[in-house]
């Protein structure tokens, strides 16, 4: 039931009236509005407003803010002057409105032409063709151009090195201060408050109905991005410029390094509060974090943060889309019909997670091969990563419960068929 905030007789409070009596009394001026209760649903409340010489009424609402849609309002004043706005413009310009997005600005001077170059792109080697290069026949020319060429190969191979990962915009209703134009379209974005979207990520604003129309090439900035667990994934490793998280690189690296034979590797837990060491270190410095066996001795701390990042991911690693696939193959009993549905259930994860479980899976499979020191086997590890990997999309607690099983042995396929899997 909608409760009215009495703002004084600022309001305009008129009472229980009918539409016919409200319609009267509007009458005197464009613009002018009133609140009145219903006579039909007592304890409801119509806001009745005047605009294009008809009396409009609206289901008033109020959460703490007063609000008729989905747009909320400190006061009734504000939620009158926006609706006014809103109601002039989408009148007068209804057919232009219609039209905007036909012909953006968006591939020509907008976003995708503005946005930074990939770090990679900046640290290129200047080729330049030198007169002696051009000309010479002797062995000096020759061998600037078997260096030349091998620079490039070199080159053309670190690029293919970064994968372009296409990642949607992470749009968020955003109230602009001051005069804000489309970025998709380069029309005004009209309204006092929500007056289009925002991309958390990239900071790309843009009407509401254009957000519709951009495509999927989010490109996140780290000024947006400021956390690294908890972060999408494909959002994570496209701020940093990179194949994989930097958190799972750095943290395989160190625990191949120095790790491999620990007893119990991943299933031990390491102190708690040192893994949230790490994690506020690598939230806080990135890939400069320090995990060094100078800061922290205990490997299964490492591990620990490792686990962890996983199990704060928004969107788990085997991703809730592809998740029914993966659990399908668990249950097939023919070995060669197992492997074929694992495979295509590994085609339905975005690359970026694609990508990271294949990297995760070698690394699995490598301690694995410790197994007389580590005492870790595939099954083992399929125990410790199925749950941390894959999270049932189901909310029933029971089918939930149910599948924890077909994780541990999708895991444990995934890393005792690694090579031919990926």
């Amino acid at each position: 039931m909608a409760v009215l905030c009495l703002e004084n007789n600022r309001t305009g409070f008129h009472g229980m009236i009918s539409r016919e009596e409200a319609d009267q009394l509007l009458s005197v001026a464009e613009g002018s509005y009133l609140i009145r209760e219903s006579q039909r649903q007592p304890g409801t409340y119509t806001l009745a407003l005047r605009f294009g010489s008809q009396t409009r009424n609206f289901r008033l609402y109020y959460d703490g803010k007063h609000f008729v849609g989905e747009k909320r309002f400190e006061s009734i004043h504000d939620l009158v002057t926006d609706g006014l706005i809103t109601l002039y413009i989408e009148t007068k310009a209804a057919e232009y409105i219609a039209k905007m997005t036909i012909n953006p600005i968006y591939e020509h001077i907008g976003y995708t032409t503005l946005n930074r170059e990939p770090a990679y792109q900046k640290h290129m080697p200047v080729l330049k063709e030198t007169h002696d290069e051009r000309d010479s026949t002797g062995q000096d020319g020759v061998s600037e151009k078997r260096l030349t060429s091998l620079v490039r190969r070199a080159t053309l191979k670190e690029n293919e090195q970064i994968p372009k990962y296409e990642k949607v915009h992470n749009f968020k209703v955003h109230t602009f201060r001051g005069p804000h134009w489309c970025e998709y379209c380069a029309n005004f974005m009209w309204g006092l408050i929500a007056q289009g979207v925002k991309c958390a990520d990239c900071g790309l604003n843009v009407h509401k109905q254009c957000s519709k129309m951009v495509p999927n090439d989010c490109k996140p900035d780290l000024k947006h991005v400021k956390k690294v667990y908890s972060c999408d994934l494909t959002t994570l490793v496209k701020a940093h410029i990179t194949k994989r998280p930097m958190v799972v690189d750095m943290c395989i690296r160190e625990i191949e390094s120095r790790g491999l034979n620990s007893e119990g590797l991943y299933r031990v837990s390491g102190f708690s509060d040192l893994i949230e060491d790490v994690k506020m270190a690598f939230d806080r410095d990135g890939e400069k974090a320090d995990i060094s066996v100078n800061m922290y001795e205990d490997i299964n701390i490492i591990t620990g943060a490792l686990k962890l990042y996983f199990r704060d991911l928004p969107i788990p690693l085997i991703t809730y889309d592809a998740y029914p696939k993966f659990i399908e193959s668990a249950k097939i009993m023919d070995p060669d019909e197992q492997l074929e549905t694992l495979h295509e259930a590994l085609k339905l994860l975005p690359p970026a997670h694609c990508e990271t479980l294949r990297y995760l899976m070698a690394h699995l499979k490598r301690v694995t091969l410790h197994e007389k020191e580590n005492l870790m086997n595939a099954e083992n590890l399929g125990i410790v990563f199925g749950p941390t990997l894959m999270r049932s999309p189901e909310l029933d607690a029971m089918a939930a419960l149910n599948d924890i099983r077909y994780q541990r042995l999708v895991v444990e396929l995934l890393i005792k068929n690694e090579d031919i899997l990926f």
